[in-house]
C-alpha cells in the first residue's frame, strides 16, 4: 500500500498501451499532494514533462491529453504539445477561474486568447469547462454558466470534443448541454455521477472518463455507473497530480499510475485487462484522432 509522502512505485505494465484522457503536467508533481502548486519557481520544465511521459510509457501509458485550464497552463500546453509526440492538448478556462476573471473585467480577453490558441492542430479538445458548485458559491454560478455556454459554442465552432468539469452540479450541467446542444463528441471528465446520471449521459451519447476515484473503497456509485457504461463510451484518466488511485492514495498522482485505475475498471466490468485497455485506447483514438 502507498503512504503519504511516498513516491509510488511503478505498477506492472499494461498488456496493451492506453491513453491518459486527462492530466495536468503543468502542475508539478511533489511527494505531498497538498503542497502541489501550479506556478512560481517550481514550474515544470520540458525535461520534467519528458520524464513524466517516459515513466508513463514504460508501463503502457504511451499517450496523454494534457489539459490547460487557465491562460498560463493553456500557453504551456500549446508549447509542450509540439515538443512531445505522445501528448495532445485540451484548453479552456476552468469554471473556478471564471468568476475572478469576470470581476477583474478580463473574461472576454481570456476567452479571446483561448479561442486563438484552440486552433493549434495538436489542441484536440476544449476543456475542462463546466460547472463547479463545490468551490464557487452561488454568487459565481451565473458567470460559470455563461462561460460554460461559451465553451460549448467554441467546441462546436472548432469541431473539437468538449471535456466537461462537473462538481456538485450534475443537473445544471445536463440542463445546459440540453439547452445549448452538446458538441458531437462530449466527454464527462472524472465522471462523478451515479447510475441515473450515467444512464442519461449514455443515452445522449456522451463518453464517461473514470479517474482514480473509481478505485476508492467508498466509490460504490461510481463502480455501478461504470458497470452499465457501454465499452465504446468509456475512457480512463489520472487527473494527475490529483485523485491518486488505490493503492497509492495519499501520494501525488502521475500518468504512470493509470494502470491501477485501468485494472480496477476491468475488475468492475468483469473483463480481462487487455479488453479494457483496447477499449480505452480505441475510444481515445476515435475522440482525439492520431497522436
Amino acid at each position: 500500500m502507498g503512504g503519504r509522502g511516498v513516491v509510488p512505485a511503478m505498477p506492472d505494465p499494461l498488456p496493451i498501451a492506453v491513453v491518459d484522457n486527462h492530466t495536468h503536467l503543468d502542475v508539478r508533481r511533489r511527494d505531498v499532494p497538498d503542497a502541489i502548486a501550479p506556478d512560481g519557481p517550481d514550474e515544470p520544465t520540458t525535461q520534467d514533462v519528458a520524464a513524466a511521459l517516459a515513466d508513463a510509457a514504460s508501463v503502457g501509458v504511451d499517450r496523454v491529453v494534457q489539459v490547460g485550464c487557465d491562460l498560463v497552463s493553456a500557453r504551456f500546453t500549446v508549447e509542450q504539445v509540439d515538443r512531445h509526440p505522445g501528448m495532445l492538448g485540451a484548453i479552456a478556462l476552468h469554471p473556478n477561474e471564471v468568476p475572478a476573471l469576470a470581476d477583474a473585467g478580463r473574461l472576454q480577453a481570456a476567452w479571446d486568447e483561448i479561442e486563438r490558441l484552440s486552433v493549434h492542430p495538436r489542441i484536440r479538445a476544449i476543456g475542462e469547462s463546466g460547472l463547479d458548485h463545490f468551490r464557487t458559491g452561488p454568487e459565481g454560478h451565473a458567470v460559470q454558466e455563461e462561460s460554460f455556454r461559451w465553451h460549448i459554442d467554441l467546441a462546436k465552432r472548432t469541431g473539437r470534443p468538449l471535456q466537461i468539469h462537473d462538481r456538485d452540479s450534475h443537473d445544471d450541467v445536463l440542463r445546459i448541454l440540453a439547452q445549448e446542444g452538446a458538441p458531437e463528441v462530449t466527454v464527462l471528465h472524472c465522471f462523478s455521477g451515479d447510475v441515473a446520471m450515467a444512464r442519461e449521459c449514455i443515452e445522449r451519447g456522451y463518453l464517461l472518463s473514470f479517474a482514480g476515484t473509481v478505485t476508492f473503497k467508498s466509490a460504490r456509485d461510481l463502480r455501478e455507473a461504470l458497470a452499465i457504461t457501454p465499452m465504446d463510451q468509456v475512457l480512463a484518466e489520472t487527473d494527475a497530480p490529483y485523485l491518486t488511485p488505490t493503492p497509492e492514495r495519499g501520494n501525488a498522482n502521475a500518468p504512470y499510475l493509470l494502470p491501477h485505475t485501468v485494472r480496477g475498471m476491468a475488475q468492475t466490468r468483469g473483463v480481462d485487462v487487455a479488453t479494457m485497455c483496447e477499449a480505452v485506447s480505441d475510444n481515445a483514438a476515435r475522440v482525439y484522432g492520431p497522436w
